[in-house]
């Protein structure tokens, strides 16, 4: 076989056979198929799409391109939960100690930031002395010892997904569904998951625009875990507008910090709590929603939560006094409040804009390799359906570079609409969708 036949084959619209695919991603992970083959593939991809099958023999390649975990010598059912991206999504950071601390094991893998979506790596890097990268020992010890791990997608587990997750950052193929799916699927079947909630998200500020097409990349996904006998539930939740307050690497880890510590925005603490209650579901800890919210909200109201993100800091190196004293996360030199031109309801709250400032602000990566800023980034006061009044703060900016930070000032303004007429308030989930 050559790797140029096999994107001849997908670029003529060809369906690729499962010996095609284990072939392909092999060389990708071996690097035998250099990356601007691997790129024209991938294009391929997201013009021509992928069967089913297809999409499930990408999965499953990728998924044993490295070793796979399997967690049953080591605790009796570990869940995850994966997001497919969004701005100011920092749901990790609070459902994971939060599930943790009611009694269900949560061991994940978390990627960086991809495009104007922040990565859960990035975030937790803004802790200073925060492993990321723990061997498989590692993982499986800790998992064991305090029935929580966050890391990143180790060099063992599912190689071949994370050369061809960077490349998709950069070649413009980071919204094809059938990418999505296996990437997302593949690093759940590697890192050993037996129950998984996907929060997969619709909306300007999402890979998936409308509601429609999120719904299909859920089937996808919830499919493939059919087929590889995982329980898998996922919901369709909202990014036309910020999840919270933060968006940027360190604000988002303070705005984790405070919902942990039985504050945060209402938004961001209602969507934590309802991916949380699906995964105590799904583990057999709670029989109704109902059950899993009051286990939950006595594990923030108690501090049991918060403990537990404490917990999972210190195990892997990093200050655990950021949990108490979140000043001493980075600090940008340059904070500015805008405050409102006019008087109105909010009728649109650009996420993908305010993602796109952050990464012009240096919370993400124009290009692979890129360094990140964990200081700066942005504060969104106000959410859809809001009323606001002339002169009140209507966001802030955290800049290390004046020009940069007047570049944000106007295009967040800009991403900021009002209206004389009453908005209602955009919702957090549209629909759930649950292995039959």
């Amino acid at each position: 076989m050559r790797a140029v036949d096999i994107i001849i084959k997908k670029r003529d619209r060809g369906e690729l056979s499962r010996e095609e695919i284990e072939f392909f991603v092999r060389g990708l992970t071996s690097g035998e198929i250099p990356e601007y083959q691997v790129a024209a593939w991938a294009m391929a991809v997201f013009f021509r799409g992928m069967t089913a099958r297809e999409t499930a023999d990408l999965t499953l390649a990728m998924a044993h391109s490295g070793e796979v975990l399997e967690l049953g010598d080591t605790v009796p059912l570990a869940v995850d939960k994966h997001s497919t991206g969004g701005v100011g999504d920092k749901v990790t950071l609070v459902v994971e100690p939060l599930v943790a601390a009611c009694g269900v094991p949560v061991g994940k893998m978390s990627g960086r930031g991809l495009g104007y979506s922040g990565g859960t790596i990035d975030k937790l890097e803004s802790i200073a002395g925060f492993r990321t990268s723990l061997s498989t020992d590692e993982f499986k010890r800790q998992l064991k010892e305090i029935g929580v791990v966050l890391t990143g997608q180790s060099a063992n587990l599912a190689p071949a997904d994370g050369k061809l997750y960077a490349l998709r950052d950069v070649t413009g193929t980071i919204n094809s569904i059938p990418l999505i799916a296996s990437s997302v699927m593949s690093k759940k079947i590697a890192s050993g998951a037996q129950a998984i909630v996907l929060d997969v998200k619709a909306g300007v500020g999402a890979f998936m625009p409308s509601v429609a097409e999120a719904t299909k990349l859920a089937k996808l996904m919830v499919n493939i875990g059919r087929h590889v006998e995982r329980k898998v539930v996922a919901l369709i939740s909202d990014m036309n507008q910020p999840l919270g307050h933060a968006v940027g690497n360190a604000l988002e880890v303070r705005e984790a910090i405070e919902t942990l510590h039985g504050d945060g925005p209402p938004d961001f603490r209602e969507h934590c709590l309802e991916v949380a209650g699906h995964l105590l579901m799904l583990a057999g800890k709670a029989r109704t929603m109902k059950a899993a919210r009051t286990q939950l909200e006595a594990a923030l109201s108690g501090g049991s939560a918060r403990a537990k993100f404490k917990q999972l800091v210190a195990a892997q190196g990093g200050d655990v006094r950021v949990i108490d004293v979140p000043d001493l996360l980075p600090r940008a030199s340059l904070i500015e409040t805008v405050l409102s031109p006019r008087s109105g309801c909010l009728s649109e709250v650009n996420a993908r804009e305010i993602g796109l400032t952050a990464v012009d602000l240096g919370a993400g990566r124009a290009k692979k390799g890129d360094p990140i800023d964990h200081a700066v980034g942005l504060m969104i006061h106000h959410k859809v359906g809001d009323r606001v009044q002339k002169g009140e703060p209507l966001f802030t900016v955290h800049a290390n570079d004046p020009a940069k930070l007047a570049a944000a000032r106007a295009r967040v303004l800009a991403a900021h609409k009002f209206s004389v007429k009453t908005v209602k308030p955009l919702p957090l989930f549209y629909k759930v969708l649950k292995r039959r």
